[in-house]
Protein backbone atom coordinates (compact mmCIF):
# COMPACT_ATOMS: atom_id res chain seq x y z
CA UNK A 1 0.00 0.00 0.00
CA UNK A 2 2.56 2.67 0.79
CA UNK A 3 4.46 1.58 -2.94
CA UNK A 4 1.29 2.76 -4.29
CA UNK A 5 0.53 6.06 -2.77
CA UNK A 6 4.07 7.54 -3.16
CA UNK A 7 4.00 8.29 -6.96
CA UNK A 8 0.45 10.58 -6.59
CA UNK A 9 1.84 12.18 -3.24
CA UNK A 10 4.13 13.92 -6.26
CA UNK A 11 2.03 15.22 -8.98
CA UNK A 12 0.19 16.24 -6.01
CA UNK A 13 3.39 18.03 -4.32
CA UNK A 14 4.19 19.74 -7.80
CA UNK A 15 0.72 21.20 -8.34
CA UNK A 16 0.90 22.84 -5.25
CA UNK A 17 4.07 24.14 -5.80
CA UNK A 18 2.82 25.77 -9.05
CA UNK A 19 -0.34 27.32 -7.81
CA UNK A 20 1.84 29.07 -4.54
CA UNK A 21 4.62 30.25 -6.93
CA UNK A 22 1.73 32.30 -9.22
CA UNK A 23 0.40 33.39 -5.77
CA UNK A 24 3.74 34.71 -4.71
CA UNK A 25 5.22 35.79 -8.04
CA UNK A 26 2.82 37.74 -9.81
CA UNK A 27 3.38 39.13 -13.48
CA UNK A 28 3.98 42.83 -13.91
CA UNK A 29 1.14 45.12 -15.10
CA UNK A 30 1.33 46.02 -18.75
CA UNK A 31 2.58 49.41 -19.77
CA UNK A 32 -1.10 49.69 -20.67
CA UNK A 33 -2.48 48.86 -17.45
CA UNK A 34 -0.31 51.70 -15.61
CA UNK A 35 -1.26 54.31 -17.96
CA UNK A 36 2.89 54.15 -19.00
CA UNK A 37 1.17 53.91 -22.90
CA UNK A 38 -0.91 57.33 -22.85
CA UNK A 39 0.61 59.59 -25.26
CA UNK A 40 -0.51 63.42 -26.29
CA UNK A 41 -0.80 65.94 -29.04
CA UNK A 42 -1.63 69.16 -29.08
CA UNK A 43 -1.89 71.80 -31.02
CA UNK A 44 -1.87 75.65 -30.46
CA UNK A 45 -2.92 79.05 -32.87
CA UNK A 46 -2.25 82.96 -31.40
CA UNK A 47 -2.85 84.62 -34.22
CA UNK A 48 -4.68 88.69 -32.85
CA UNK A 49 -6.10 89.26 -36.14
CA UNK A 50 -8.03 86.69 -36.15
CA UNK A 51 -11.74 85.13 -34.20
CA UNK A 52 -10.80 83.76 -31.94
CA UNK A 53 -7.58 84.96 -30.94
CA UNK A 54 -5.92 81.87 -29.60
CA UNK A 55 -7.00 78.54 -29.13
CA UNK A 56 -5.69 74.92 -28.21
CA UNK A 57 -6.47 71.37 -28.69
CA UNK A 58 -5.30 68.57 -26.66
CA UNK A 59 -6.09 65.43 -28.07
CA UNK A 60 -4.91 62.26 -25.64
CA UNK A 61 -4.30 58.65 -26.89
CA UNK A 62 -7.83 57.66 -24.86
CA UNK A 63 -10.27 59.93 -23.27
CA UNK A 64 -12.08 63.00 -23.94
CA UNK A 65 -10.08 65.83 -26.34
CA UNK A 66 -10.29 69.16 -24.66
CA UNK A 67 -10.49 72.79 -26.49
CA UNK A 68 -10.10 75.97 -25.35
CA UNK A 69 -10.39 78.86 -27.22
CA UNK A 70 -10.24 83.21 -26.13
CA UNK A 71 -11.23 85.82 -28.45
CA UNK A 72 -13.60 89.10 -28.41
CA UNK A 73 -17.51 88.78 -28.17
CA UNK A 74 -17.15 90.87 -31.44
CA UNK A 75 -15.53 92.65 -34.21
CA UNK A 76 -16.13 96.24 -32.68
CA UNK A 77 -15.75 94.91 -28.96
CA UNK A 78 -13.11 94.94 -26.18
CA UNK A 79 -14.49 92.70 -24.31
CA UNK A 80 -12.86 88.60 -24.88
CA UNK A 81 -14.85 85.23 -24.32
CA UNK A 82 -13.51 82.10 -23.12
CA UNK A 83 -14.96 79.07 -24.25
CA UNK A 84 -13.88 75.46 -22.98
CA UNK A 85 -15.25 72.28 -24.40
CA UNK A 86 -14.52 68.50 -23.39
CA UNK A 87 -15.47 66.22 -26.28
CA UNK A 88 -15.45 62.67 -28.05
CA UNK A 89 -13.36 61.91 -30.63
CA UNK A 90 -13.56 59.79 -32.94
CA UNK A 91 -10.97 56.32 -33.18
CA UNK A 92 -10.31 57.18 -37.13
CA UNK A 93 -9.83 61.05 -36.49
CA UNK A 94 -7.54 59.98 -32.90
CA UNK A 95 -5.95 57.33 -35.17
CA UNK A 96 -5.36 59.92 -38.06
CA UNK A 97 -3.63 61.93 -35.78
CA UNK A 98 -1.04 60.15 -33.78
CA UNK A 99 0.14 58.66 -37.36
CA UNK A 100 0.76 62.20 -38.85
CA UNK A 101 2.71 62.89 -35.32
CA UNK A 102 4.90 59.73 -36.10
CA UNK A 103 5.45 61.02 -39.70
CA UNK A 104 6.48 64.59 -38.54
CA UNK A 105 8.68 63.01 -36.44
CA UNK A 106 6.91 63.97 -33.07
CA UNK A 107 7.71 67.59 -33.44
CA UNK A 108 11.75 67.24 -32.16
CA UNK A 109 12.91 69.21 -34.76
CA UNK A 110 12.27 72.29 -36.47
CA UNK A 111 8.96 72.52 -38.40
CA UNK A 112 8.98 76.07 -39.47
CA UNK A 113 10.31 76.26 -43.31
CA UNK A 114 11.96 80.03 -42.05
CA UNK A 115 11.39 81.45 -45.97
CA UNK A 116 11.21 85.10 -46.26
CA UNK A 117 7.73 87.22 -47.54
CA UNK A 118 5.69 84.89 -46.42
CA UNK A 119 2.13 86.52 -44.53
CA UNK A 120 2.08 86.23 -40.86
CA UNK A 121 -1.11 83.40 -40.59
CA UNK A 122 -0.36 83.21 -36.80
CA UNK A 123 2.30 81.51 -34.39
CA UNK A 124 1.31 77.19 -34.68
CA UNK A 125 2.81 75.16 -32.00
CA UNK A 126 2.50 71.19 -32.41
CA UNK A 127 3.35 69.28 -29.24
CA UNK A 128 3.96 65.69 -28.52
CA UNK A 129 4.47 64.01 -25.27
CA UNK A 130 4.11 60.08 -24.33
CA UNK A 131 6.23 57.64 -21.25
CA UNK A 132 9.27 58.17 -23.40
CA UNK A 133 9.61 60.94 -25.87
CA UNK A 134 8.82 64.54 -26.07
CA UNK A 135 8.76 66.88 -28.91
CA UNK A 136 7.63 70.50 -29.52
CA UNK A 137 7.80 72.93 -32.50
CA UNK A 138 6.83 76.51 -33.07
CA UNK A 139 6.40 77.69 -36.59
CA UNK A 140 4.50 80.00 -39.07
CA UNK A 141 4.52 77.98 -41.89
CA UNK A 142 5.86 74.63 -42.89
CA UNK A 143 6.98 72.89 -45.50
CA UNK A 144 6.87 69.37 -43.87
CA UNK A 145 3.71 67.50 -45.44
CA UNK A 146 2.07 65.76 -42.16
CA UNK A 147 2.52 68.88 -40.69
CA UNK A 148 0.79 71.14 -43.17
CA UNK A 149 -1.79 68.33 -43.16
CA UNK A 150 -2.41 68.38 -39.01
CA UNK A 151 -2.23 71.98 -39.34
CA UNK A 152 -5.09 71.65 -41.47
CA UNK A 153 -6.96 69.72 -39.68
CA UNK A 154 -6.34 71.00 -36.18
CA UNK A 155 -7.66 74.91 -38.35
CA UNK A 156 -11.10 72.78 -39.53
CA UNK A 157 -11.52 71.31 -36.16
CA UNK A 158 -11.30 74.56 -34.18
CA UNK A 159 -13.77 75.99 -36.83
CA UNK A 160 -16.32 72.74 -36.08
CA UNK A 161 -16.21 73.63 -32.48
CA UNK A 162 -16.46 77.62 -32.71
CA UNK A 163 -19.69 76.95 -34.77
CA UNK A 164 -20.79 74.87 -32.31
CA UNK A 165 -19.76 77.35 -29.56
CA UNK A 166 -21.89 80.09 -31.35
CA UNK A 167 -24.69 78.40 -32.34
CA UNK A 168 -25.09 77.38 -28.75
CA UNK A 169 -25.12 81.31 -27.85
CA UNK A 170 -27.34 81.93 -30.51
CA UNK A 171 -29.65 79.23 -29.74
CA UNK A 172 -29.97 80.65 -25.48
CA UNK A 173 -29.80 84.58 -26.73
CA UNK A 174 -30.83 85.43 -29.84
CA UNK A 175 -32.48 82.69 -31.88
CA UNK A 176 -33.10 85.29 -35.04
CA UNK A 177 -28.90 84.57 -35.92
CA UNK A 178 -29.21 80.73 -35.61
CA UNK A 179 -30.50 80.22 -39.33
CA UNK A 180 -27.82 82.32 -40.79
CA UNK A 181 -25.18 80.66 -38.80
CA UNK A 182 -26.65 77.16 -39.45
CA UNK A 183 -26.37 78.01 -43.36
CA UNK A 184 -22.71 78.95 -43.54
CA UNK A 185 -22.12 75.97 -41.20
CA UNK A 186 -24.01 73.81 -43.74
CA UNK A 187 -21.91 75.17 -46.37
CA UNK A 188 -18.41 74.72 -45.02
CA UNK A 189 -19.65 71.17 -44.41
CA UNK A 190 -20.44 70.77 -47.65
CA UNK A 191 -17.19 71.37 -49.09
CA UNK A 192 -15.37 69.60 -46.37
CA UNK A 193 -13.86 72.17 -44.29
CA UNK A 194 -15.20 70.97 -40.79
CA UNK A 195 -14.05 68.33 -39.40
CA UNK A 196 -15.30 66.04 -36.78
CA UNK A 197 -19.30 67.71 -36.57
CA UNK A 198 -20.55 64.62 -34.50
CA UNK A 199 -18.12 66.61 -31.15
CA UNK A 200 -21.19 69.04 -31.70
CA UNK A 201 -24.23 66.75 -31.59
CA UNK A 202 -25.82 67.80 -28.26
CA UNK A 203 -26.31 71.15 -29.60
CA UNK A 204 -27.46 70.56 -32.98
CA UNK A 205 -29.77 67.99 -31.20
CA UNK A 206 -31.07 70.54 -28.98
CA UNK A 207 -31.93 73.05 -31.86
CA UNK A 208 -33.65 70.49 -33.24
CA UNK A 209 -35.55 69.89 -30.08
CA UNK A 210 -35.99 73.89 -29.27
CA UNK A 211 -40.18 74.75 -30.53
CA UNK A 212 -38.95 77.87 -29.83
CA UNK A 213 -36.11 78.06 -32.93
CA UNK A 214 -38.01 78.80 -36.49
CA UNK A 215 -38.75 75.96 -38.33
CA UNK A 216 -36.18 76.36 -41.06
CA UNK A 217 -33.20 76.58 -38.63
CA UNK A 218 -34.50 73.51 -37.10
CA UNK A 219 -34.34 71.58 -40.82
CA UNK A 220 -30.84 72.53 -41.03
CA UNK A 221 -29.27 71.30 -37.65
CA UNK A 222 -31.30 68.39 -38.32
CA UNK A 223 -29.44 67.92 -42.25
CA UNK A 224 -26.01 68.37 -40.22
CA UNK A 225 -27.00 65.68 -37.87
CA UNK A 226 -27.80 63.58 -40.71
CA UNK A 227 -24.62 64.29 -42.76
CA UNK A 228 -22.14 63.82 -39.74
CA UNK A 229 -23.99 60.49 -38.80
CA UNK A 230 -26.52 61.93 -36.79
CA UNK A 231 -29.93 60.61 -36.15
Amino acid sequence: PQSLQRPMARPFHLLCLLVLSSVAWPQSPTPAATGGSSALVSFTLDFPESQPEHYSIRVPSDGLAHYQSTGRVSADSDATDSFDFDFPLSAELRHKIFALADKAGYFQKDLDSHHKNLAFTGKKTLTYKDASRAGESTYNFSSNPATQELTGLFQNLSATLEFGHRIDYDRRYQKLALDAELKRMQEMAQTNMLVEVSAIHPILEQIVADQSVVNVARARAQRLLEGAGGR
